[in-house]
């Protein structure tokens, strides 16, 4: 009784779509051990939240005792997925995926249990795979299929460019299904297209079609697609004071929907949620908080979190200073104040330092600086700030 609870929680939270829906949950019902399939890009070297919910789908049936297969694509990353992308996605190159891919596994343990899990890079078989195979394999679909998806569509209708190789993007993550012989494939909605093709490609080599668990989207801190590629991501190794401010700044309308994918908050408490926030009974910002804690609990545990808060309050309520500022050390006296902020790694470039101090977000011993001309001289413990999390001091001594 108590597994046929967890199963349907399986199938239905934060669950966007099922195929085959009815076959699934009675092989789940029937305690039969599958072989659930999850592929991950390395598109950057941190997983976020929004990968870290299909993560916690997959340990709820890892505890149900289903054998969990990782697929980590560092060969299908050389052509970069082009899913929910308006634009053709740049592969990257082999280096960068090699950097990206050391950390993962220690990623994917804070959440799966390792040992039982089994994991695949898709380069073990792609760079074994000869031409005239895989030629075999691309005849198996026509143009007109694959340009079907939904943001080939739009390109296609805007005559705007579609490369060879983005196309054959789902043909390769298909194949991945047929070489992990998948029962299950798990993945986020923006990739139904791609799991779908798992399904052919599975009956073209006389394999079971696998079932599919689409989950819902995530919607990263500025309201799109949490992405790596965009930046607007809570990354799950983000310390927790970094983790607590991020969450904070998250837009009112996504609040409900990282309660449902992001904690373990119960079904009736979601509820109360969103009744809450429908009525406009509660402060968001009062949300914010209480969503902040559950997931920094979740990842750093309920005292790192509580210590997170604080900090926060001390910072943005009481406006004080962060506990442990990172001190840099200018050997110049004067400094252009763009060269400055660049320098120091507290933005992208000169040009984004220019445009921030423009906007007012740029603070030197707590006095707004909006002439990016301006020099700074350096004094032992001077203060910066870049918008509201960003924060450095300056010190003379080198050390030596």
């Amino acid at each position: 009784m108590e597994n046929n609870k967890k199963i349907d929680e399986i199938l239905t939270r934060g669950v966007e779509k099922i195929i085959d829906n009815k076959h699934l949950k009675d092989v789940l019902l029937s305690g039969k051990k599958l072989r659930i399939k999850h592929g991950v890009d390395p598109t950057g070297d941190k997983i976020h939240l929004g990968r870290a919910t299909q993560l916690w789908k997959l340990k709820a049936l890892q505890d149900l005792g289903h054998e969990i297969v990782l697929i980590v694509g560092d060969f299908t990353a050389l052509i970069g997925d082009p899913s929910d992308k308006p634009e053709g996605r740049k592969g990257l190159t082999e280096k960068d995926i090699e950097k990206n891919m050391r950390a993962y596994i220690d990623q994917f343990a804070k959440i799966l249990d390792i040992k039982k899990t089994e994991v695949h890079y898709n380069s073990e078989w792609f760079s074994k795979m000869p031409l005239k195979e895989f030629l075999s394999l691309a005849s198996a679909f026509s143009v007109q299929q694959l340009v079907q998806r939904r943001n080939f569509k739009e390109r296609w209708t805007k005559k705007e460019p579609i490369s060879l190789k983005e196309i054959n993007y789902p043909l390769l993550q298909g194949y991945d299904s047929v070489m992990v012989k998948a029962d299950v494939e798990l993945g986020g909605y923006d990739q139904l297209f791609n799991l779908n093709s798992g399904r052919d490609i599975q009956r073209i080599f006389n394999q079971k079609p696998q079932d599919i668990i689409a989950l819902k989207m995530l919607y990263g801190l500025d309201g799109r697609k949490m992405s790596t590629s965009w930046g607007n991501v809570v990354n799950i190794l983000d310390s927790p004071n970094e983790m607590f401010g991020k969450l904070m700044s998250m837009k009112d309308e996504t609040i409900v929907d990282y309660f449902e994918l992001c904690t373990s908050v119960s079904e009736k408490e979601l509820i109360e949620i969103k009744k809450q926030m429908e009525g406009e009974i509660v402060n968001p910002k009062d949300l914010k908080v209480k969503l902040a804690l559950s997931i920094v609990s979740l990842y750093h545990g309920k005292a790192e979190a509580e210590k997170a808060e604080k900090e926060f309050n001390k910072i943005f309520k009481n406006k004080g200073l962060p506990s442990d500022i990172k001190t840099f050390f200018a050997p110049k006296d004067i400094y252009p104040i763009v060269e400055l902020l660049a320098s120091m790694g507290l933005t992208k470039s000169k040009a984004e330092a220019r445009r921030l101090i423009e906007q007012g977000g740029v603070k030197i011993d707590s006095k707004v600086i909006k002439d990016f001309r301006k020099e700074i001289k350096v004094k032992e413990g001077l203060t910066i700030q870049v918008g509201k999390r960003k924060f450095a001091k300056l010190t003379k001594n080198d050390g030596h």
